[in-house]
């Protein structure tokens, strides 16, 4: 199975740490303002996602959603969520840290493509009961 969202381990223990400090997370990626285009992780009870948000599959056990529109252009490729020094300009738990999640990317291969397009297109978020 072809995975549309993977995490590195520097992320994965971020989360893990956040997880500690608020409960159950949410990651969503949209393509407004406020470093929009960068995956922004909540607490999952206080950020609602809709028939508009995509849902990407789970990252250290985490949902990730994105925002169809922002979808449109990263569909070809497997997202890679990293963590770096540094401060974001959103409102992302991590920022107190002083660490800001980002993501990487690479492009699917023919093969991975393929796949996905016989598994058709991914779940929006009314209608994932995660």
């Amino acid at each position: 199975m072809v995975e549309r969202v993977r995490v590195t381990e520097a992320a994965e223990a971020v989360i893990r740490q956040l997880e500690a400090a608020h409960g159950n997370l949410v990651f969503h990626q949209s393509g407004g303002c406020c470093d929009g285009s960068a995956p922004m992780c909540y607490p999952r009870n206080e950020f609602r996602v809709g028939a508009q948000d995509v849902f990407l599959g789970t990252i250290a056990g985490v949902p990730m959603f994105m925002g169809a529109a922002q979808f449109e252009y990263w569909a070809h490729t497997q997202l890679i969520i990293d963590v770096v020094p540094g401060r974001g300009g959103g409102f992302s738990l991590e920022a107190p840290l002083g660490v800001r999640f980002l993501t990487r990317s690479r492009v699917f291969t023919d093969a991975e493509a393929e796949e996905l397009s016989l598994e058709g297109p991914p779940k929006r978020g009314d209608e994932v009961t995660e």
